[in-house]
């Protein structure tokens, strides 16, 4: 059984990035949900996130940036 690093889930999402102020919008909403460690991809807009917060919650909160944003799976 292979064991996870961490104890909670990660979730990547695709969030419509265009530029650094696009990955500054979502590092902000989500530094403000806190709870939450993540990783951007700008150039590929994604952002996966390691969270203890339901996949909604998370959607709802990339939302906020005001970028289309849609759940892509578990990582």
């Amino acid at each position: 059984m292979r064991r996870r690093t961490s104890r909670y889930k990660k979730h990547e999402f695709s969030v419509d990035m265009t530029c650094e102020g696009c990955s500054n919008a979502v590092t902000r909403v989500l530094n403000k949900l806190g709870g939450v460690q993540f990783e951007i991809d700008l150039p590929n807009k994604k952002v996966c996130i390691d969270s203890e917060h339901s996949v909604d919650t998370l959607l709802a909160t990339l939302k906020k940036t005001g970028k289309s944003a849609s759940y892509l799976g578990e990582k």
